[in-house]
């Protein structure tokens, strides 16, 4: 939010609003960008909000509307005719904003709006664009861009360029298609400038252009746009007809969407929620990893009920069932963390599996012998009983080994079967390491109390 945004000038901007000094109003929000201007919404109420963005001019007043959270839009358009929303906003929106926009709306309002849109063109587009799920490369793209025939000459196609950029508030690249819509490459503006008024466009573009279908997860469009440093990216239907294209802005709302989401699925957190939720909302997101976490609660106590004589023969050995099942837990969330991020960023498609789980395997080798060699000296040294200084020390080696595998095994296994491989790095890898982490421990203590007493 812009500094401007104090205390003061959201008091001052409400001052003005309650005495309808529209003019002071709008010479406030004169400067500030967009952004700032939808973060002014929370601090409004919504009658504030409506006649201050209706102040606006159009163009402004629909980048405004882009801007603000999805609910915050959705509140605020339930507050506005059909007819208002399309002639203040939508007429003045590029077509996938638009697309998210009216997507937010209910069905009988949607056709409403749709009907108001004045540009039938504009009215299709956005028809056709709802007809994507909003997780493909379909759901993400703008119908707007330049196109320009192979066979066109220079001149006709320099004409054509001015008539489509007129819908365009950025040109990034030129896109040059076939008779049948087929798209073939891009024109560079310098190719443009240089040729003379007779060359056709066949003879003068480059061949080579990255593009995705329209059923390409948006994920996966990320994962393209970042890997070769695009900022736009054109978008075929399956037999390769140029359909729109997608822009690096809307390619870091996924992004962010997606970290946003996977670090909701690392805490627990089974749905995507805001703070601004109700708590019934927030309570049934949590709640079935905490009953997950509780019934694994249960199975822990039932392992150490298990060998509850071991603890009565050795009662020595429960003040190291806090240290055993924290460092299985660590040590699993440490392993499923960095698969997931390799599997997030796609950096991980050259190694197999079984390489993935060798490199794991000596990296838990090494802190296993460091760790559980620490723990080893310091019982050595304070508790001077060498069955548990060995049951201790060779127990939490074990563990660490088994939880870091088990940690790298269950990410790989989850995206083997296309579940969301977030999931493994939260309770269930901390619920499932503790389990298995207090079995061996218990285990290893039976073996080893049997050798040394």
């Amino acid at each position: 939010m812009s500094t401007k945004l104090t205390r003061k000038y959201i008091d001052d901007l409400k001052s003005h609003l309650d005495e309808r000094n529209d003019s002071d109003a709008l010479a406030m929000m004169e400067e500030l960008h967009p952004a700032d201007i939808a973060g002014i919404y929370e601090s409004l109420s919504l009658e504030e909000a409506t006649h201050l963005y209706l102040l606006l001019d159009p163009e402004k007043a629909s980048d405004v509307l882009v801007e603000l959270e999805e609910d915050d839009r959705e509140a605020f358009l339930k507050a506005l005719p059909s007819e208002v929303i399309a002639s203040q906003f939508i007429d003045h929106m590029e077509s996938d904003d638009a697309a998210d926009v009216i997507g937010d709306l209910t069905e009988d309002k949607k056709q409403e709006v749709l009907l108001h849109i004045d540009d039938v063109e504009q009215a299709g587009d956005i028809v056709d664009l709802l007809s994507y799920d909003e997780d493909t490369a379909g759901g993400l793209m703008a119908k707007e861009l330049i196109r320009v025939n192979e066979n066109w000459g220079v001149a006709t196609c320099i004409r054509e360029m001015r008539k489509q950029a007129e819908d365009l508030d950025e040109i990034y690249y030129i896109y040059v298609v076939s008779d049948e819509n087929v798209l073939l490459g891009i024109l560079s503006l310098k190719a443009l400038l240089l040729a003379s008024a007779s060359t056709r466009v066949k003879d003068i573009y480059a061949a080579e252009v990255r593009s995705v279908q329209t059923d390409t997860d948006s994920e996966e469009v990320a994962q393209i746009m970042e890997k070769y440093d695009l900022i736009v990216l054109p978008v075929t239907d399956s037999i390769g007809r140029l359909m729109g294209r997608i822009t690096i802005d809307d390619v870091v709302d996924v992004i962010r969407d997606e970290a946003e989401k996977d670090y909701q699925l690392a805490s627990g957190i089974t749905t995507d929620v805001e703070t601004t939720d109700s708590p019934a909302r927030l309570s049934r997101a949590r709640l079935p990893w905490l009953i997950i976490g509780l019934l694994g609660g249960i199975v822990v106590a039932a392992v150490i009920g298990r060998f509850e004589e071991d603890i009565q023969i050795n009662p020595e050995m429960a003040f190291f069932i806090p240290l055993i099942a924290a460092m299985a837990g660590n040590v699993g969330i440490q392993s499923s963390a960095i698969i997931v991020q390799g599997i997030a960023s796609n950096s991980l498609g050259l190694e197999s599996t079984y390489r993935k789980l060798g490199k794991e395997l000596i990296v838990s080798l090494m802190n296993g012998i460091i760790l559980s060699g620490i723990l080893f000296l310091y019982n050595y040294f304070i508790s001077h009983n060498l069955a548990l200084t060995f049951t201790v020390s060779t127990s939490l080696f074990v563990v660490i080994i088994f939880a870091a595998l088990f940690g790298t095994l269950i990410p790989l296994l989850l995206d083997r079967v296309k579940i969301d491989p977030a999931l493994a790095t939260g309770p269930f890898i901390t619920t499932m390491n503790d389990i298995m982490g207090l079995f061996i421990y218990f285990l290893m203590g039976r073996i080893l109390y049997d050798i040394f007493i």
